[in-house]
């Protein structure tokens, strides 16, 4: 009897469990600062608790994904899964035993993200070894669902864990309980190593230092992107060196890759015009997608007047149409194609997106049957962008032969997630801008003090929501423009089985 289920499987329940913890920080992180020092005055010196993760998260993609490809994906993913429990030692001891606080912490997060940030390429590229033609289209829906499913509950994961153990640590206790369920899944996949080959194909050189540059570049280009405080300022402190460290490590890459007789990345999926068109279309739907996750909950806050959990929870009906999506994507691909399916998801959302880009300050009011109408835009956006995941990971997948899939799977990740922080600034300083632009100079002439400050309110709220509804216009035109894209670049179906 196949053990590739099995396997999958565990290589998905590691990728749940790191899903889970990367976002545990969206409900854990004032409770976290508040216990190495950080006053809520000084709140903005969080903000490497955040990029430390995403930092190493896409630090260890290219290097681990090539290494899976030369030693097999089993030690490699075991590699990452000791380096999250690692990593979860060291955030969960921060501030404690004469440890320093905040640098111990971002440290943790850190190795955290560089275990996490390799287990999500590596289950995509087990689950392209193990699988071929329709089933690996739906195996690679299976273990993206299980990584969104992962983000969707890690918020609540994290609260309601840290709430329910307050006498054993609170929210350390949920980086401790990572050490046993990283253990589980590490015992299940070096029991089930023997399963239907995952070895490479006989891939044996690797350009490592390529790999680490690329890597590296990656990380700075992080910390240039991330603002700190994106209501109030588009860059951080870190935005000019960071990016001149940024622009020189991946001149050096690219320098390399050209210079070298065998890249890290092969010139012949460079040359592909579905390589090209997969890798600009995860970058568009990455920008897009962060609109979602970061401009609905503010619009919540700032034009519903809602608390501040109530606005995390306007994102609800999103965050659980995208794992649905990703599964549903995974069938669909395995038989309508990767060019249909993917195409098909962007344009849901695009159509969500106008939507939303009409929205009225009480929109939240508006009912169709018991449903608002507002959950439903939002589930039909994130249905959407799930579709998308599978087909386009297949897409690329089917360019590459055994011996790349990890590299492969790497670039994939690596372009949906720079898209979101390249989105994330841009979207911002345009936010930004555009506020100040739509509210100018108020000229308030009412005679009452508290009516000044209720017409200024009404005033900034208004303004608020004239530019969310912009920003929603153009990721409606970021997804239609990812969806002709798509088209033009994936095979038809009948040619866009895997090898």
């Amino acid at each position: 009897m196949s053990r590739r289920p099995l396997l999958l499987g565990l290589a998905g329940a590691a990728l749940f469990v790191a899903a889970l913890d990367a976002y545990v920080v969206v409900t854990l992180l004032p409770a976290m600062v508040g216990d190495v020092g950080i006053t809520i005055e000084r709140f903005e010196q969080a903000t490497p608790i955040v990029t430390g993760f995403l930092a190493g998260y896409v630090v260890a993609m290219p290097l681990l994904g090539a290494y899976s490809d030369a030693r097999g994906r089993i030690p490699v993913l075991l590699a990452c899964l000791a380096a999250f429990a690692l990593g979860s030692v060291i955030t969960a001891t921060s501030g404690l035993f004469g440890l320093a606080g905040l640098p111990w912490l971002v440290g943790g997060r850190f190795i955290q993200g560089l275990g996490g940030g390799g287990l999500v390429p590596l289950s995509l590229a087990l689950a392209a070894d193990l699988y071929r033609d329709r089933s690996r289209a739906v195996a690679l829906g299976s273990v993206a669902g299980l990584q969104e499913a992962g983000s969707v509950l890690g918020p609540i994961y994290g609260a309601t864990l840290a709430a329910a153990a307050a006498s054993a640590g609170g929210w350390r206790f949920v980086f401790w309980i990572n050490l046993p369920l990283a253990g589980l899944c590490a015992a299940g996949l070096f029991a089930a190593r023997s399963a239907d080959s995952t070895a490479p194909a006989g891939k044996t050189k690797i350009d490592w230092i390529s790999a680490l540059v690329l890597g590296a570049g990656l990380g700075a280009l992080v910390l240039a992107l991330y603002p700190d405080d994106p209501e109030h300022r588009t860059l951080n402190a870190l935005a000019l060196p960071a990016g001149l460290a940024a622009v020189l490590l991946l001149g050096a890459y690219g320098w390399r890759q050209v210079r070298q007789l065998e890249p890290l990345i092969p010139r012949d999926l460079l040359r592909s015009r579905s390589f090209r068109g997969a890798t600009a279309a995860n970058v568009l739907l990455g920008a897009a997608l962060m609109v979602a996750l970061v401009d609905v909950p503010i619009l919540g806050r700032l034009v519903f007047n809602l608390d501040a959990l109530d606005s995390g929870l306007l994102l609800t009906q999103f965050l659980l149409g995208v794992p649905i999506g990703a599964v549903a994507g995974g069938f669909l691909a395995g038989r309508s194609g990767n060019r249909v399916t993917a195409a098909a998801g962007l344009v849901l959302s695009a159509f969500a997106f106008m939507q939303m880009s009409r929205w009225s300050a009480n929109e939240l009011s508006f009912h169709l049957g018991p449903i608002r109408e507002a959950d439903i835009a939002l589930a039909i956006c994130g249905f959407g962008f799930g579709l998308v995941i599978a087909p386009l990971t297949a897409g690329v997948l089917a360019l590459t032969r055994g011996e790349s899939h990890g590299l492969a799977t790497s670039l994939v990740v690596i372009a949906r997630t720079m898209g979101m922080l390249v989105g994330l600034s841009a979207l911002t300083a345009f936010g930004l801008y555009r506020f100040r632009q739509i509210l100018g100079t108020p000229v308030l002439i009412d005679p009452d003090v508290r009516e000044r400050v209720k017409h200024l309110e009404r005033l900034v709220a208004a303004a608020f929501l004239q530019e969310y509804r912009e920003i929603f216009v153009i990721a409606a035109a970021l997804c239609a423009l990812a969806a002709l894209v798509i088209a033009w670049s994936l095979p038809p179906a009948r040619t866009s089985g895997g090898t």
